[in-house]
């Protein structure tokens, strides 16, 4: 079958080779035919070694397929069904899932570790997939809690959207922020997490929503998603004044990923207020704070993983809000391309032209 694999760390292209299986199949495993994956700015991060990932390895993770076929002991997922993976299923029995706190399940996590692919020729050689999925492949073998049953009428692509970058977004307004009625918002990088942080703080009732990022396609896109105004990053401290009158936004998301945007946003905040870290970042990548501001201005810093809250939950969520036409989904996919145009995906993000890109395999 054919993937797209990145042979090394470091490298900005992928190889399409046809030479490549998925393994793994056996008890508690299910394999999954992909039929459309997002291109998330996670993938490239792991391409870059900013995020850790053994390597050579299949990118993607936002996917969504149908079954081919299901190992022993599998229960409720049946040949045929239409599914979105999730890259970060919950185990429901460690100390997080007993907390309610599934999003920090570390069990998927497990999975990197283990290769999900083999090149059949040439050598045979062992190839990982990212986050324990890689969605770039006409093919995958995953564990039976990463397939979710997805509605007949969802597509595939609107359903691989919600797998990730919609989930994450959005989670991080409703479930971390708790964006309130009347409030002031700005929203560092206006990719498909942060338009979606931008749906989920206008769900919320944000009065001001500010979106700040420099390609202006996507902050142009930002006001049709729901934002009130939308600047460049030098404009923000202009809009901060004018908006707030230079006390600072009830909430500001960090959706980069970088400790220079993450202080930016934490000086964007107003005292009292929120700063919702959204951007996953590099593990030598340090944040500063002094102790003194960090009492006085009793700002509070949250993270969010994976919108912050139960992951199965916030899909159903997603798919009730889209069908009742209050967010939209369809308009975060800006390109598609097969998977031989994959690279191409790339360069979209890169320059910033795509909000989403949908690989169609």
């Amino acid at each position: 079958m054919r993937a797209a694999v990145l042979h090394e760390i470091g490298q900005d292209k992928l190889e399409v080779l046809d030479d490549v299986e998925a393994v793994g199949f056996g008890p508690g495993k299910v394999r999954i035919r992909v039929r459309a994956t997002g291109l998330c700015h996670s993938d490239v991060s792991a391409m870059s070694g900013v995020l850790p990932q053994p390597a050579p390895f299949v990118p993607g993770h936002e996917g969504a397929g149908e079954i081919l076929d299901v190992g022993d002991g599998v229960t409720g997922l049946t040949v045929g069904q239409r599914v979105l993976l999730c890259w970060l299923p919950a185990c429901g029995a460690c100390p997080a899932c007993k907390r309610g706190q599934t999003q920090l399940c570390l069990a998927g996590f497990m999975n990197a570790g283990t290769p999900n692919f083999r090149r059949s020729g040439g050598g045979s050689a062992d190839v990982f997939g990212f986050a324990g999925t890689g969605t770039f492949a006409e093919e995958v073998v995953v564990d039976a809690g990463c397939a979710v049953p997805i509605p007949d009428d969802v597509p595939f692509d609107i359903a691989a959207l919600i797998g990730c970058g919609v989930t994450t977004g959005l989670g991080a307004a409703i479930n971390t922020a708790k964006v309130e009625a009347g409030s002031s918002v700005a929203v560092i990088g206006c990719g498909g997490v942060g338009i979606s942080a931008i749906q989920g703080a206008r769900l919320q009732g944000a009065a001001q929503i500010v979106a700040v990022d420099p390609v202006e396609s996507r902050r142009e896109a930002a006001l049709r998603f729901g934002a009130t105004e939308a600047v460049a990053p030098d404009a923000l401290a202009d809009a901060r004044q004018r908006i707030t009158g230079g006390e600072g936004f009830d909430y500001v998301f960090e959706v980069v990923g970088r400790s220079a945007t993450a202080r930016t946003a934490y000086e964007t905040t107003r005292r009292g207020g929120t700063l919702c870290v959204v951007g996953a970042g590099a593990l030598d990548d340090f944040l500063q704070l002094n102790m003194f501001e960090l009492f006085f201005d009793e700002k509070r810093i949250l993270p969010s993983m994976y919108g912050g809250g139960d992951v199965l939950r916030s899909y159903e969520r997603a798919i009730a809000l889209w069908r009742a036409g209050r967010i939209d989904l369809a308009s975060l996919i800006t390109h598609r391309v097969p998977l031989t145009g994959i690279n191409e995906a790339l360069e979209q993000m890169r320059t910033g032209v795509a909000l989403r890109t949908c690989i169609e395999i």
